[in-house]
């Protein structure tokens, strides 16, 4: 008979929610470094959704603000991209991002050596261990995407309103707007569970036996 156990999914996320709270402050970094990645991101992307919606009405004083701003405009431009070195500074924030969260959760797998161990001995699947981690991460994922997707948004609108005054209520793309934010929330999220595979599969990947050995 097998002593293997399957665990139903509600199961899972009880013990996931759990493992968060009882090690809050180590999941509350990792997900602030997500929360600034994201939100540096959402930002870049809706402040030029804004200027792109500025660029198409023309207004030369607006255009030129723009101009003051660091946007190059040539003439006949419809839309506006951001600098090479802006995507560089975005893709590189997102790198660092990945790495804190590969090494946060590989010393959350080595403080929880034990807990994984006995988790084995009972018969857990290493399937259950891995869908234990890229719950974690998921949760903190999508709980530091959104907020920093509505960071990066909140930011931008109260730069661009500063720079151009209470005009842009009425030229705000809010469709674009919503679609950047979106988009920041999925690559936010998309970044966290990256971020944990390898330490998942090395924590199903553990003999109970030598888990239980290691001292604490």
């Amino acid at each position: 008979m097998s002593r293997l156990v399957v665990l139903p999914w509600k199961k899972s996320v009880e013990i996931s929610y759990k493992s968060i709270r009882a090690r809050f402050f180590r999941s509350l970094v990792t997900t602030i470094t997500l929360v600034l990645a994201v939100s540096f991101l959402a930002f870049s992307q809706i402040t030029i959704d804004i200027a792109d919606q500025i660029l198409a009405t023309g207004d030369s004083g607006h255009c030129q603000t723009l101009i003051q701003c660091g946007y190059d405009i040539r003439p006949g431009d419809t839309s506006l991209a951001a600098s090479p070195k802006q995507r560089w500074i975005v893709v590189l924030s997102l790198l660092v991002c990945v790495v804190g969260i590969i090494n946060a959760q590989l010393m959350s797998v080595t403080e929880r050596f034990r807990e994984i161990g006995t988790m084995k001995c009972l018969g857990a699947l290493d399937s259950f261990i891995v869908r234990i981690f890229v719950m974690e991460a998921a949760m903190q994922g999508f709980a530091g995407s959104l907020t920093g997707a509505l960071l990066g948004g909140i930011t931008a609108f109260l730069a661009t309103l500063i720079r151009f005054g209470s005009d842009i209520f009425t030229f705000l793309p809010w469709q674009a707007i919503l679609s950047s934010t979106s988009l920041s929330v999925v690559t936010g999220l998309g970044l966290s569970l990256l971020g944990v595979l390898y330490p998942a599969i090395m924590a199903a990947r553990m003999q109970p036996v030598e888990a239980m050995r290691v001292e604490q």
